[in-house]
């Protein structure tokens, strides 16, 4: 899948996006026909009731103790909802990017947190919660797969393996899309290989890119399980998302003047909030997931004497246009 769709996105950005469309959207009707029969005709009223319950309480009460084993317990969550950003690597090939950004931010993480929401309201609604805490262990299914196997037996595992498929192929894309751009535009700036600032000459995609992420994806992909590059990656996104926080403050004081063609909503105190609830996050994976979130805060830190190096010994910018 990553060759064929770096291929695709090497022809040209309209077939990815085209591609990107019809995926996303069978992957959300999918999850949305999982909602509707978890909390209708699937329903089981008995394990429902008790789901809802005190069960779904701790025992204790809410407590700060319980805080850190939350945050630990949200890496997945958090991994499901990374990449909202990544539309905004796109913005130089986008006809109108100070409309259409913000509504694709802003509709993409309300789109998805609802139907994330709603699917574990499905999932409580058809499994006791034995099978619950049994999810994803052992040879027991995932979550989703076992309330699709509660639902309509066998076939349901067959369901959610074909809809897993359809989201991965889709996830692939929107990755592959969006990843490249970020080495193109660093390239242009003189922050990274110069190649990678190359156009194709018939394509005008950033190919060399393209090309660069394939190889380096598929090494990933040979290196390790799923699980373990989700537990690496998580803290590395979480870290660059309050960077990027740290950025519009600092930018704000920096360069008061800069023509700024899109708001950030609620600032400071928005942005504020966000930077503060991200590095509480960080902190916290530091402590609960320490095999893998410190050797992913390693791996990032190396580039920060690389990057001075490269300052040093490099060159400028590549292009006129490289701030994008």
């Amino acid at each position: 899948t990553v060759l064929l769709l770096t291929w695709i996105n090497v022809r040209g950005v309209k077939t990815a996006a085209i591609i990107q469309t019809t995926l996303t959207s069978i992957k959300t009707l999918s999850l949305a026909a999982l909602v509707l029969l978890g909390v209708t005709v699937a329903r089981h009223a008995d394990v429902a009731a008790v789901n809802f319950g005190s069960a779904f309480w701790p025992a204790g009460g809410l407590t700060l103790a319980l805080l850190p084993i939350i945050g630990g317990a949200m890496v997945g969550s958090l991994f499901s909802m990374d990449a909202w950003n990544n539309v905004g690597f796109a913005a130089a090939e986008m006809k109108n990017p100070q409309k259409d950004l913000p509504f694709a931010m802003g509709a993409g993480v309300v789109i998805v947190v609802t139907i994330y929401l709603l699917a574990n309201v499905a999932y409580l609604s058809v499994l006791p919660l034995s099978a619950v805490r049994a999810a994803s262990t052992g040879t027991h299914p995932p979550i989703g797969a076992a309330a699709l196997q509660a639902m309509f037996g066998r076939a349901g595992l067959t369901l959610m393996a074909i809809a897993v498929m359809i989201s991965t192929f889709g996830c692939n894309n929107g990755l592959i899309l969006a990843g490249a751009r970020v080495y193109y535009a660093m390239a242009g700036d003189g922050l990274f290989f110069r190649k990678a600032a190359t156009l194709h000459p018939v394509h005008r995609t950033p190919s060399f890119a393209l090309i660069a992420q394939m190889i380096w994806t598929c090494l990933l992909c040979l290196s390790g399980s799923y699980g373990d590059l989700l537990e690496y990656v998580i803290i590395a996104a979480l870290l660059f998302y309050l960077l990027t926080a740290i950025g519009l403050f600092a930018l704000r004081r920096s360069k008061p003047d800069l023509p700024r063609p899109i708001r950030a909503p609620g600032y400071p105190w928005l942005p504020g909030f966000y930077l503060l609830a991200t590095l509480v996050f960080c902190v916290n994976l530091l402590f609960v997931k320490p095999l893998y979130t410190w050797p992913g805060l390693i791996i990032v830190l190396i580039g920060v004497p690389v990057y001075f190096i490269w300052r040093k010994v490099g060159g400028g910018s590549v292009r006129g246009d490289a701030a994008i």
